[in-house]
């Protein structure tokens, strides 16, 4: 995702020097808890037997799809854990998932680790559904290459079905084509007023407030940027990358529209300028965050299976942001430890590098 500010609060925009600077202050902020909870009950070792077969959200019969729906309904109105502490706004269990991005931003994108780290924190959400809410399913993905093809298949998606799916794009809000932090092609920005999550209330963000601030969840299409990133061709360039240094680059892009990747591509042409799936700290805020993420999951497991007694070795990138020269840091390795807050232990990366094996246990029904 490119750098900018992706709400109008204060001003206009942030520019990447502000953000650098900010990165020093939310690092202070993203240390976990001393309560953690353990949703996998996981032990170090234990072969995965049964794995969980996620699937694309149009395969799911109607019943599926709505029992997953069910079940994130259900995790938006249980108690939060989080301490307030460190979050003063949550209210809910969701509220604990996406103020845990939040608080790590600067420490989980343009690193090394930025896959592993979304493989485990959409992992231990796929569980919580699974434990707390009574799911029986697994965390669908959403390939959305499929409705990349041409832009005007991109609205027309079964993800945004306001029956069976997430809803609809917002209401347009007027588009500044003279501010350069607007998403190129954007096509709504206020409230969604359909599907499952018409009435759901985001409290945490914009940007890296966890205070809370109850505002509607808010949807910004772009079928031009997804077109532009989101295509077969992109997803092409990127499974061809040789390493997984270079893979990784490929996926996140580079901090501008114009250096996106399928990440970027995901966040701003379903966020845009005004939703939250656009907000680089509070995007799980928008529930299609963990379909996007299951999908780069399953593009990032259809690299590793190419070469696969490799590959699942294969990690590089550095420990801080954007440190590509190792200036302020090393790189990570596999023995680098990852935490996603009150949700679950600590990990490390080598727990994440095989979705078979170490603390995770699911599949995918088709590969790239």
């Amino acid at each position: 995702m490119a750098f900018r500010c992706l709400q109008k609060c204060g001003g206009p925009g942030v520019s990447i020097i502000f953000l650098v600077l900010t990165y020093c202050v939310v690092l202070a902020h993203a240390v976990a808890s001393p309560v953690h909870r353990d949703p996998w009950n996981y032990e170090r070792g234990l072969t995965c037997k049964k794995p969980i077969v996620r699937k694309e959200w149009r395969t799911l019969s109607k019943v599926e799809k709505a029992r997953y729906l069910e079940a994130v309904q259900c995790f938006l109105v249980k108690p939060a854990i989080t301490p307030k502490s460190d979050a003063p706004g949550v209210v809910s269990r969701y509220d604990d998932i996406v103020a845990t991005h939040v608080l790590q931003t600067f420490s989980i994108h343009y690193v090394g680790h930025f896959l592993p780290w979304h493989r485990w924190f959409t992992g231990v959400y796929e569980k919580s559904l699974r434990d707390e809410c009574g799911y029986s399913g697994a965390q669908p993905y959403w390939d959305w290459t499929i409705d990349a093809k041409h832009a005007s298949d991109w609205t027309k998606s079964p993800v945004f079905d306001p029956v069976d799916g997430f809803g609809k794009n917002g209401p347009l809000i007027p588009v500044n084509q003279s501010d350069p932090f607007e998403v190129p092609g954007r096509t709504g920005g206020g409230c969604v007023a359909d599907g499952a999550f018409q009435n759901m209330t985001v409290r945490m963000g914009p940007h890296d407030s966890v205070s809370g601030n109850p505002r509607c969840l808010s949807r910004d299409l772009s079928p031009y940027f997804a077109g532009r990133y989101l295509g077969m061709n992109q997803t092409r360039l990127t499974l061809s990358q040789p390493d997984f240094g270079w893979f990784d680059k490929v996926v996140e892009g580079g901090p501008s529209f114009d250096a996106s990747g399928v990440h970027g591509g995901g966040h701003y042409g379903v966020g845009g300028t005004y939703g939250q799936m656009g907000d680089l700290y509070a995007s799980p805020a928008d529930p299609i965050f963990w379909m996007h993420h299951a999908n780069l999951d399953r593009v990032w497991w259809s690299w590793q299976v190419r070469d696969l007694s490799k590959r699942l070795r294969d990690i590089s990138g550095p420990i801080n942001l954007m440190d590509y020269n190792n200036t302020l840091g090393g790189n990570v390795t596999l023995d680098f430890q990852m935490s996603v807050g009150v949700n679950a232990k600590n990990v490390s990366v080598r727990d994440t590098m095989d979705i078979m094996g170490g603390v995770l246990c699911y599949s995918y029904d088709k590969l790239y």
